[in-house]
């Protein structure tokens, strides 16, 4: 399927339509159902999957919150950026996940052009938060854990800078759409929102954008996460060496190596998709794509919001313990203040 510039399209349509079509202005994503992208199945399917995302990743994350302001033993600084995680978490899946579910059940993006813009914006905003809050957690445990500054002491007033710079890298990559450097519309099965990659108008340097979202928002985060867990280890292999006889330290080494596997993984399934569709878009132009293909890299994004916090919060037994607790599900207060498994020693807790 061949697609045409969002720059030869009506003001109202930005996206790129199959060449085929007859009559372009009755096709906006904003008026009418978008069946010619896709059968009523598919939209409804996402319009589930969206629901479920709103539902449980509103939820989890609003649990963590509440579970953090509750219980002062989790009220460390080191818990900071897990919070701060959760209400990123929560932008995305109160603002984006919602949004998407009521355009998937209606079939096109019912909100208009300005919708799309606070929509595109929030959940930009939100997800770059998060991914940044994952480079700061493999930040801070290499840290604590690895001691590269050597008696440097983490403290309060370090997480929350921690925390502030997480919000100031989202917000240089999620207000320069608003200001003319790319612009924020409806993506894929044209029921969501987000930067413009697809099309190749001068006028708002979608390309620099696109190049300047991987490097900046990828790849650099990217990097840290690897970087720091790959120190963190090392570490705990030295410690391991020197204590051989330990069998709770060998137990550490491979839970830890084990959460750390998952932690780059769940990093990958999330960013990986958009950044990896995104480049083939600009470095292919002319070439055919299905527009349903690009709803995927939105979704994996979109379902960060639940699979972040099983990896970061309900993997972590003090956490575990407080939210069964707090939901009335849990029996031990000793477990929740005494147990701490060797994977959350190396983590924020």
């Amino acid at each position: 399927m061949r697609f045409i510039s969002g720059a030869e399209l009506p003001e109202d349509f930005w996206i790129p339509v199959p060449l085929d079509t007859n009559n372009l202005s009755s096709l906006s994503p904003f008026l009418v159902p978008q069946d010619h992208l896709g059968g009523s199945g598919t939209f409804y399917a996402l319009a589930a999957f969206m629901f479920f995302l709103f539902v449980f990743g509103s939820s989890i994350n609003s649990l963590t919150i509440a579970c953090t302001f509750q219980n002062k033993k989790l009220r460390s600084h080191l818990n900071y950026i897990l919070v701060n995680l959760s209400v990123a978490n929560l932008l995305v899946s109160g603002v984006g996940s919602s949004t998407a579910f009521c355009s998937f059940a209606c079939r096109y993006f019912i909100f208009g052009s300005l919708g799309c813009k606070i929509e595109g914006f929030v959940a930009t905003l939100g997800g770059m938060v998060s991914l940044w809050s994952l480079a700061v957690i493999a930040f801070e445990r290499w840290l604590v854990i690895c001691k590269p500054l050597g008696n440097f002491t983490f403290k309060p007033e370090h997480a929350l800078v921690c925390c502030l710079v997480t919000w100031v890298c989202a917000l240089a990559a999620a207000v320069p759409p608003l200001v003319g450097w790319s612009r924020y519309i409806p993506e894929g099965l044209q029921c969501s929102c987000g930067p413009d990659w697809y099309t190749t108008d001068n006028k708002y340097n979608n390309e620099s954008y696109v190049m300047f979202l991987f490097c900046f928002c990828f790849a650099v985060p990217l990097a840290t996460i690897v970087f720091c867990y790959s120190q963190l280890l090392v570490t705990l292999k030295m410690a391991a060496k020197a204590q051989a006889e330990s069998a709770s330290t060998q137990k550490a080494e491979r839970e830890v190596t084990r959460m750390v596997v998952v932690m780059v993984l769940g990093f990958l399934v999330c960013w990986m998709p958009y950044a990896s569709f995104a480049l083939w878009v600009v470095n292919n132009r002319g070439h055919s794509f299905d527009l349903r293909l690009a709803t995927i890299p939105s979704c994996f994004s979109k379902a960060s919001t639940v699979y972040n916090p099983v990896i970061y919060v309900l993997l972590n037994k003090q956490f575990r313990s407080c939210m069964l607790m707090m939901l009335g599900m849990g029996g031990g207060e000793e477990e929740a203040s005494t147990s701490v498994t060797e994977v959350s020693k190396v983590g924020p807790v």
